[in-house]
């Protein structure tokens, strides 16, 4: 069994990673995993090698951060495993405080890298866990349809977002496991009307058939994007007009 020593060093690792603040020695002959995670701690120069860093560097437009947060067992590891890997596998391993894959996708004509955080739902974790909001893009919160009180802890989920994200984060609201229609407890339209509340969109997916599972993941990354891109518009279109207004203002006091 991993000891909580072990656990805490990865969480520590992985925060690192997280901020960009920690660099592994480049003498380093293979990327470290951290504790049984599957989480590659290596840096781009070790891994392919000085030539090659630049290039890869410059491989996407866009880095967004997402997070998946929910109760345990709702399928955020799969969800997570189908997007990134299209793959699944009916074998249940708890989370151990974060994990996280990368996936690159073209929206809107721009290569976007998505770093998807997968967290553990248990409470032991929380504080781990809670630590990673603030340097999200993107939270999706997820509830197993077939899991009432799952969904009936969305708001508790949705509480953390508010006292742990950035403002303005981007939030998505996924009811998965709806491939056991047949075991439903949760039904559409009151999660419909959840997400309306709380202004967000809504999706009902199945990590198993991959039912919406691309779909949820590029509309919140595309969300994102024209977020980021009108903010960015707006900024330039801010600083071009005091330009314009110190230029005007100069010419003033030349005349005088």
């Amino acid at each position: 069994m991993m000891s909580w020593h072990r656990v805490v060093m990865s969480w520590h690792e992985a925060m690192m990673s997280l901020c960009g603040t920690r660099r592994p020695p480049t003498n380093a002959p293979h990327c470290r995993q951290l504790a049984g995670s599957g989480i590659g701690s290596c840096t781009t120069a070790e891994k392919f090698g000085p030539g090659r860093a630049g290039a890869m560097a410059k491989s996407y437009d866009h880095l967004f951060k997402l997070l998946l947060i929910g109760d345990s067992g709702v399928g955020k590891t799969c969800l997570i495993i189908r997007f990134a890997e299209d793959n699944f596998s009916s074998t249940y391993i708890s989370t151990i405080g974060i994990d996280f894959k990368i996936r690159t996708v073209e929206i809107e004509g721009k290569k976007i890298k998505l770093q998807v955080w997968d967290t553990a739902g248990q409470e032991r974790f929380k504080t781990i866990t809670t630590a990673y909001y603030r340097g999200a893009m993107g939270i999706i919160l997820v509830y197993d349809i077939t899991d009432e009180k799952s969904f009936e802890n969305i708001q508790n989920w949705m509480k953390s977002i508010r006292e742990n994200a950035s403002a303005g984060v981007e939030r998505l609201l996924l009811g998965n496991k709806c491939d056991m229609d047949g075991k439903r407890k949760v039904q559409r339209d009151h999660a419909e009307k959840l997400a309306k509340e709380h202004g967000i969109r809504f999706f009902e997916t199945s990590a198993k058939s991959s039912l919406n599972v691309e779909e949820a993941f590029t509309t919140l990354a595309r969300d994102i994007l024209l977020k980021s891109t009108k903010k960015a518009g707006a900024s330039s279109k801010g600083h071009l007009d005091l330009a314009a207004s110190q230029k005007k203002s100069g010419s003033r006091c030349s005349v005088a």
